[in-house]
Protein backbone atom coordinates (compact mmCIF):
# COMPACT_ATOMS: atom_id res chain seq x y z
CA UNK A 1 0.00 0.00 0.00
CA UNK A 2 2.73 2.45 0.77
CA UNK A 3 4.74 1.80 -2.73
CA UNK A 4 1.18 2.35 -4.42
CA UNK A 5 1.15 5.83 -2.93
CA UNK A 6 4.24 6.12 -3.65
CA UNK A 7 4.01 5.56 -7.27
CA UNK A 8 1.22 7.58 -7.01
CA UNK A 9 3.11 10.66 -5.90
CA UNK A 10 5.95 10.24 -8.03
CA UNK A 11 3.63 10.23 -11.07
CA UNK A 12 2.11 13.34 -9.68
CA UNK A 13 5.08 14.41 -9.05
CA UNK A 14 6.66 14.13 -12.39
CA UNK A 15 3.54 14.85 -14.25
CA UNK A 16 3.70 18.43 -12.82
CA UNK A 17 7.35 19.64 -13.22
CA UNK A 18 7.02 19.08 -16.76
CA UNK A 19 3.65 20.80 -17.01
CA UNK A 20 5.62 23.20 -15.44
CA UNK A 21 8.31 23.13 -17.43
CA UNK A 22 6.54 23.30 -20.92
CA UNK A 23 4.58 26.10 -19.51
CA UNK A 24 7.12 28.37 -19.94
CA UNK A 25 8.03 27.21 -23.75
CA UNK A 26 5.02 27.45 -25.17
CA UNK A 27 4.36 30.82 -27.42
CA UNK A 28 0.74 30.98 -27.23
CA UNK A 29 -2.35 29.50 -25.84
CA UNK A 30 -2.77 26.97 -28.06
CA UNK A 31 0.85 26.00 -29.02
CA UNK A 32 0.49 22.35 -27.81
CA UNK A 33 -2.84 22.25 -30.54
CA UNK A 34 -5.28 21.73 -27.46
CA UNK A 35 -7.87 24.60 -26.87
CA UNK A 36 -7.18 24.96 -22.96
CA UNK A 37 -7.59 28.87 -22.97
CA UNK A 38 -10.71 30.57 -22.54
CA UNK A 39 -12.91 30.70 -25.44
CA UNK A 40 -12.01 33.03 -27.94
CA UNK A 41 -9.07 34.72 -26.21
CA UNK A 42 -5.95 34.63 -27.79
CA UNK A 43 -2.87 34.78 -25.69
CA UNK A 44 0.74 35.56 -26.80
CA UNK A 45 3.32 34.74 -24.04
CA UNK A 46 6.27 37.62 -24.24
CA UNK A 47 8.72 36.29 -22.41
CA UNK A 48 9.14 32.48 -24.06
CA UNK A 49 8.56 34.74 -27.49
CA UNK A 50 11.34 36.85 -26.88
CA UNK A 51 13.52 33.37 -26.33
CA UNK A 52 12.51 31.56 -29.29
CA UNK A 53 13.06 34.91 -31.13
CA UNK A 54 17.00 35.17 -30.30
CA UNK A 55 19.56 34.06 -33.10
CA UNK A 56 16.76 34.52 -35.34
CA UNK A 57 17.58 36.89 -38.85
CA UNK A 58 14.00 38.17 -38.81
CA UNK A 59 12.46 40.96 -37.28
CA UNK A 60 11.17 40.65 -33.86
CA UNK A 61 7.79 42.63 -35.11
CA UNK A 62 7.50 39.77 -37.91
CA UNK A 63 8.01 37.12 -35.73
CA UNK A 64 5.19 38.28 -33.43
CA UNK A 65 2.89 39.41 -36.35
CA UNK A 66 3.21 35.44 -37.52
CA UNK A 67 2.94 33.72 -34.40
CA UNK A 68 -0.38 36.49 -33.55
CA UNK A 69 -1.06 35.01 -36.78
CA UNK A 70 -1.18 31.23 -35.74
CA UNK A 71 -2.68 31.99 -32.80
CA UNK A 72 -5.52 33.69 -34.20
CA UNK A 73 -6.29 30.30 -36.91
CA UNK A 74 -6.35 28.45 -34.41
CA UNK A 75 -8.94 30.19 -32.13
CA UNK A 76 -10.71 30.49 -35.93
CA UNK A 77 -10.64 26.73 -36.34
CA UNK A 78 -11.92 26.24 -32.98
CA UNK A 79 -14.80 28.69 -32.75
CA UNK A 80 -15.71 27.72 -36.22
CA UNK A 81 -15.93 23.43 -35.62
CA UNK A 82 -17.61 23.10 -32.48
CA UNK A 83 -16.86 19.31 -32.54
CA UNK A 84 -13.31 19.82 -33.07
CA UNK A 85 -12.41 20.75 -29.31
CA UNK A 86 -14.72 18.10 -27.53
CA UNK A 87 -12.99 15.30 -29.53
CA UNK A 88 -9.24 16.31 -29.27
CA UNK A 89 -10.28 16.56 -25.44
CA UNK A 90 -12.44 13.23 -25.49
CA UNK A 91 -9.27 11.69 -26.96
CA UNK A 92 -6.93 12.64 -24.52
CA UNK A 93 -9.28 12.04 -21.57
CA UNK A 94 -9.75 8.39 -22.75
CA UNK A 95 -6.11 8.00 -22.86
CA UNK A 96 -5.53 9.64 -19.45
CA UNK A 97 -8.67 6.75 -18.05
CA UNK A 98 -6.47 3.94 -19.02
CA UNK A 99 -3.07 5.06 -17.17
CA UNK A 100 -2.31 2.24 -14.65
CA UNK A 101 1.01 1.62 -12.76
CA UNK A 102 2.76 -1.98 -13.02
CA UNK A 103 2.65 -2.66 -9.40
CA UNK A 104 4.70 -5.52 -9.83
CA UNK A 105 7.47 -3.18 -10.76
CA UNK A 106 7.08 -1.57 -8.00
CA UNK A 107 7.18 -4.26 -5.41
CA UNK A 108 10.28 -5.51 -6.93
CA UNK A 109 11.91 -1.84 -6.46
CA UNK A 110 10.02 -2.22 -2.99
CA UNK A 111 12.10 -5.40 -1.97
CA UNK A 112 16.00 -4.17 -2.59
CA UNK A 113 14.57 -0.48 -1.09
CA UNK A 114 16.54 1.29 1.75
CA UNK A 115 14.14 3.20 3.64
CA UNK A 116 16.46 6.02 4.67
CA UNK A 117 16.56 6.89 0.79
CA UNK A 118 13.06 8.37 0.81
CA UNK A 119 14.48 11.02 2.57
CA UNK A 120 17.24 11.78 0.20
CA UNK A 121 15.82 13.67 -2.91
CA UNK A 122 19.02 12.55 -5.42
CA UNK A 123 18.40 9.18 -4.45
CA UNK A 124 14.63 9.39 -4.76
CA UNK A 125 15.59 10.85 -8.36
CA UNK A 126 17.07 8.00 -9.38
CA UNK A 127 14.20 5.57 -8.33
CA UNK A 128 12.44 7.78 -10.66
CA UNK A 129 14.65 7.08 -13.30
CA UNK A 130 14.12 3.60 -13.17
CA UNK A 131 11.12 3.33 -14.98
CA UNK A 132 9.32 1.80 -12.24
CA UNK A 133 6.77 4.36 -11.47
CA UNK A 134 6.39 4.75 -15.49
CA UNK A 135 2.79 3.85 -16.91
CA UNK A 136 2.14 0.91 -19.45
CA UNK A 137 0.40 1.87 -22.23
CA UNK A 138 -2.75 -0.65 -23.24
CA UNK A 139 -3.82 -1.21 -26.76
CA UNK A 140 -7.23 0.95 -26.10
CA UNK A 141 -4.79 3.82 -24.79
CA UNK A 142 -2.70 3.24 -28.02
CA UNK A 143 -6.10 3.25 -29.79
CA UNK A 144 -6.91 7.02 -28.28
CA UNK A 145 -3.33 8.35 -28.61
CA UNK A 146 -3.36 7.85 -32.80
CA UNK A 147 -6.59 9.14 -33.10
CA UNK A 148 -5.45 12.24 -31.19
CA UNK A 149 -2.25 12.28 -32.99
CA UNK A 150 -3.84 12.52 -36.42
CA UNK A 151 -6.30 15.30 -35.16
CA UNK A 152 -3.54 17.44 -33.44
CA UNK A 153 -1.86 16.81 -36.85
CA UNK A 154 -4.81 18.27 -38.82
CA UNK A 155 -4.73 20.65 -36.86
CA UNK A 156 -1.61 22.06 -37.11
CA UNK A 157 -1.41 21.32 -40.73
CA UNK A 158 -4.59 23.48 -41.54
CA UNK A 159 -2.50 25.67 -39.37
CA UNK A 160 0.43 25.79 -40.87
CA UNK A 161 -1.11 25.96 -44.57
CA UNK A 162 -3.61 28.70 -44.11
CA UNK A 163 -0.74 31.11 -42.18
CA UNK A 164 1.71 30.06 -44.15
CA UNK A 165 -0.23 30.59 -47.60
CA UNK A 166 -1.38 34.06 -46.44
CA UNK A 167 1.42 35.45 -45.09
CA UNK A 168 3.23 34.49 -47.55
CA UNK A 169 2.03 37.45 -49.81
CA UNK A 170 3.07 40.15 -47.82
CA UNK A 171 5.79 38.91 -45.43
CA UNK A 172 8.62 38.04 -46.98
CA UNK A 173 9.84 35.66 -44.22
CA UNK A 174 6.70 34.58 -43.47
CA UNK A 175 7.75 30.96 -45.42
CA UNK A 176 10.66 30.86 -43.65
CA UNK A 177 9.07 31.61 -40.21
CA UNK A 178 6.79 28.79 -40.97
CA UNK A 179 10.09 26.16 -41.32
CA UNK A 180 11.26 27.71 -37.94
CA UNK A 181 8.11 26.74 -36.42
CA UNK A 182 8.06 23.53 -37.76
CA UNK A 183 11.65 22.75 -36.99
CA UNK A 184 10.41 23.88 -33.40
CA UNK A 185 7.16 21.21 -33.50
CA UNK A 186 9.55 18.27 -34.80
CA UNK A 187 12.67 18.84 -32.13
CA UNK A 188 10.30 19.38 -29.14
CA UNK A 189 11.67 20.44 -25.33
CA UNK A 190 12.90 18.93 -22.06
CA UNK A 191 9.25 19.45 -20.74
CA UNK A 192 7.91 17.79 -23.98
CA UNK A 193 10.36 14.64 -23.93
CA UNK A 194 9.66 14.06 -19.92
CA UNK A 195 5.56 14.07 -21.19
CA UNK A 196 5.77 11.96 -23.84
CA UNK A 197 8.53 9.26 -21.52
CA UNK A 198 6.22 9.58 -18.61
CA UNK A 199 2.73 9.32 -20.19
CA UNK A 200 3.80 8.37 -23.62
CA UNK A 201 1.94 11.23 -24.92
CA UNK A 202 2.62 12.96 -28.05
CA UNK A 203 2.28 16.83 -28.05
CA UNK A 204 3.60 17.27 -31.03
CA UNK A 205 2.29 15.64 -33.82
CA UNK A 206 4.83 13.58 -36.28
CA UNK A 207 2.78 14.39 -39.60
CA UNK A 208 1.78 17.92 -39.59
CA UNK A 209 4.14 18.49 -42.56
CA UNK A 210 2.26 15.84 -44.24
CA UNK A 211 -1.48 17.24 -43.30
CA UNK A 212 -0.33 20.61 -44.27
CA UNK A 213 0.76 19.29 -48.12
CA UNK A 214 -3.15 17.43 -47.78
CA UNK A 215 -5.08 20.83 -46.91
CA UNK A 216 -2.76 22.30 -49.62
CA UNK A 217 -3.37 19.78 -51.96
CA UNK A 218 -7.13 20.59 -51.50
CA UNK A 219 -6.93 24.29 -51.86
CA UNK A 220 -4.96 24.13 -54.59
CA UNK A 221 -7.06 21.26 -56.40
CA UNK A 222 -10.67 22.24 -54.79
CA UNK A 223 -10.16 26.13 -53.27
CA UNK A 224 -9.72 27.32 -50.06
CA UNK A 225 -13.84 26.45 -49.51
CA UNK A 226 -13.45 22.84 -49.96
CA UNK A 227 -9.94 22.28 -47.63
CA UNK A 228 -12.29 24.13 -44.77
CA UNK A 229 -15.59 22.56 -45.49
CA UNK A 230 -13.62 19.58 -44.62
CA UNK A 231 -13.83 20.33 -40.98
CA UNK A 232 -18.18 20.18 -41.37
CA UNK A 233 -18.49 16.80 -39.84
CA UNK A 234 -15.88 14.67 -38.23
CA UNK A 235 -16.66 12.03 -40.99
CA UNK A 236 -15.65 14.02 -43.89
CA UNK A 237 -12.24 14.77 -42.20
CA UNK A 238 -9.02 12.95 -43.70
CA UNK A 239 -7.79 9.49 -41.72
CA UNK A 240 -4.25 8.36 -40.93
CA UNK A 241 -4.48 6.83 -44.34
CA UNK A 242 -5.05 9.76 -46.01
CA UNK A 243 -2.26 11.89 -44.94
CA UNK A 244 -0.25 9.09 -47.07
CA UNK A 245 -2.31 10.01 -50.10
CA UNK A 246 -2.96 13.51 -49.99
CA UNK A 247 -3.64 13.95 -53.56
CA UNK A 248 -6.39 10.96 -53.83
CA UNK A 249 -7.95 12.77 -50.40
CA UNK A 250 -7.98 16.44 -52.69
CA UNK A 251 -9.33 15.03 -55.70
CA UNK A 252 -11.81 13.07 -53.95
CA UNK A 253 -12.47 13.59 -50.15
CA UNK A 254 -14.91 11.67 -48.62
CA UNK A 255 -17.73 11.18 -49.49
CA UNK A 256 -20.42 11.06 -46.81
CA UNK A 257 -24.56 9.67 -46.99
CA UNK A 258 -26.79 12.80 -46.07
CA UNK A 259 -28.88 10.49 -43.79
CA UNK A 260 -25.62 9.99 -41.79
CA UNK A 261 -25.26 14.03 -40.98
Amino acid sequence: AMMGQMGQMAFGTQLGQGLGTLSKEVLTSTDIGLPLGPVGTAALMPAAIEEFSEGLEQPRSEILTFLAAREAAHHRLFAGVPWLAPQLLGSVEAYAQGVTLDMSGIEELAQNLDPAKLMDPSAMQDLLGQGAFEPKITSTQNAALERLETLLALVEGWVDEVVGHTMTRWMPNGQALTEVVRRRRAAGGPAESALKSLVGLELRPRRTRDAANLWAAVRATRGAEARDAAWHHPDLIPTSSDLDDPLGYAEHGHQVVPDEL
